[in-house]
Order: structure tokens, then sequence, then C-alpha cells
């Protein structure tokens, strides 16, 4: 196995300049919510919880890397960096294929160059953007989870999930693919992330959401030989954004697993205590953007794998 660290030591995070409710992605995201606020007060309070997350991370000796988000062009989503790009300790980074038009953008080379500035190695860009002319999409770590240890990677099947770009980034990163299609309010989850997340040691996941039977042995099966703790998570525990959660590591080597304060309201006593057997939890307020943005705390954070060389 290439991978033998599961959850990052460092992360990547977008500070934004002008967060919005985004009407495209609206379309198959139902953690969307569409309220009456001046665009400036959800700016506001976006950064708020956007710096209060940095701060608490970084409390905790979590590295976490910040790049200013640019006004222009106008990307209302682009706090959400982990659907763009990927990173590998390989030092790959994988860029994808996203399906609303308006969150392209994002996909900044100076983000790229600024961690080459930064002291990471990148050695080979496996870029699977192309596929957005045929109207097919993977939309990175939203659409994967990964299980970087085990090599296995975790799909729910949406739009935002083609199926045949999934196998084509397992054939390039040396991973199997595990499908299934997770539903809440009867519809197909638009990211994998918002129902599962996988630890080192445990993994939280929305079972009883899946559409077909035989899909829910095949991943509870292979994340028991995995050596996972499962934690089953309710179609109400996903809506409040418990599935998205990720686990990282801090500069002493302690693992924490992080997730947005109305994420940890809606996990019980008892899913809390196990999760605590293998990583502290630590949560904060992202109320504004879980409402407005449709995403949460793992969406916000995108890992970096790649090796580190100070200069």
């Amino acid at each position: 196995m290439t991978d033998i660290q599961h959850s990052a030591s460092s992360l990547l995070m977008v500070r934004p300049v002008a967060f919005g409710f985004n009407e495209e992605t609206s379309e198959d995201n139902v953690f969307q919510t569409k309220l009456k606020a001046d665009e400036s007060w959800i700016q506001k309070q976006a950064l708020k919880e956007f710096d209060d997350l940095v701060s608490l991370l970084r409390s905790k000796g979590i590295k976490v890397n910040v790049i200013e988000d640019s006004r222009s062009p106008h990307t209302p989503d682009s706090i959400f960096p982990n659907n763009w790009f990927s990173t590998h300790t390989d030092g790959r980074v994988g860029l994808y294929p996203l399906k609303a038009s308006n969150r392209r953008a994002e996909r900044r080379p100076e983000i790229i160059e600024f961690l080459v500035d930064t002291g990471y190695k990148v050695k080979h860009i496996e870029d699977f953007t192309a596929a957005e002319l045929s109207g097919q999409y993977l939309e990175s770590t939203g659409s994967m989870v990964l299980d970087r240890t085990r090599k296995l990677c975790y799909c729910s099947v949406s739009e935002r999930t083609n199926p045949e770009l999934v196998v084509e980034f397992c054939e390039v990163f040396g991973y199997q693919p595990i499908f299934f299609q997770c539903f809440i309010d009867e519809m197909p989850v638009y990211h994998t992330n918002v129902c599962m997340s996988v630890a080192s040691h445990f993994a939280l996941v929305a079972l009883s959401s899946f559409s077909r039977t035989d899909e829910r042995e095949k991943v509870e099966n292979a994340l028991k030989v995995s050596g996972k703790e499962i934690i089953e998570l309710s179609e109400d525990q996903v809506t409040q954004f418990a599935g998205n959660g990720l686990e990282v590591m801090g500069e002493d080597g302690n693992l924490f697993y992080i997730l947005s304060t109305r994420a940890f309201s809606a996990l019980s006593e008892e899913q809390i205590d196990t999760i605590e057997k293998y990583a502290t939890v630590l949560h904060s307020n992202l109320e504004t953007i879980e409402n407005f943005g449709g995403g949460s705390a793992r969406c916000m954070m995108a890992e970096v794998f790649l090796p580190f060389q100070r200069k």
C-alpha cells in the first residue's frame, strides 16, 4: 500500500470574500436554504465562521494553510476547495470536473502555485476536467470518500459523481471503487461526504439511507474488514451535517475529528464517545455557511498530503 497515513497533517482553506447562495448548485443540493438576508451580512457571518474554525484548528496544533479568495471572477462556493482538487503522498495533484459552471473558476492555478511556494512538492497534475465537455462530473473528495490506507474509494452515485470517472480515478491513483447510492429526502445525495466519513479507526455512515440492501452490505463488510468501527447515522443526522466531518492529525501526531456545532449537537452521547475513543472531537459554529452553501466542515478543508520540503 502506497499511503500508510490515512489522515492529513496539513490543510488548505480558502478565506471567502463574496460567499453567498448559489442558485446553480441548489438544483441538486437539498442542504441549501435560500433565506432572506443581505449579501454583505451573509459574507460577514461566513467570514467570522471561517476565521473561528481556522483559529480553533490552529490552537490545537493543526497546520492550516489559508489563501485569500479573489473577488473576480465571482465564486460564491470557493470556501469549499475540496471539490476541485486532491493531493497525494506521491506528489500528484488531481483536478476535477465540476457540475456547476460558475464553480469552475475556483480552479485557480495560483492555489497550486501557493502550495509549491509554501514548500510542498508537486510532481505531476492528473487533469480530469475535460469530462465537463461531455457533461460528466466528479467533484474530488466531495464525490469520493477515500480510505487512503486501504486504498478504497467509497462513492455514492449522483449527477456529480460519474461512475466511469470514478473508475478512471481509481485506475490512475490505484484505488478500488465501492459504489452505492444514498438518498436523502428521496433524492440522491449530491456528495458522498455528506452521508459518509471514514477515519483511521472508525466510520460514520448512513447505511439505512442506501437504496439497495446488497450495496449496504458491501459497504458495511468493506468497513469491517478495514478494521473500522461503524457509527450509523440516521437521515435526520445527515441533514444536520453529521456525516460531513473529517479526521486530521495535529503536529504532535494526535488525531482530531472536525465537524460543525450543528453536526456535533445531532450526534448522540454514545456516538460521540465512540469517536473519542480514537480522536478528540472539535466543533465550531458554521450555521451561515451550512444554510446558504449547503456544505459544512469537511467541505471547507482540503487535505494536503503532498511531500513537504522546508525552504
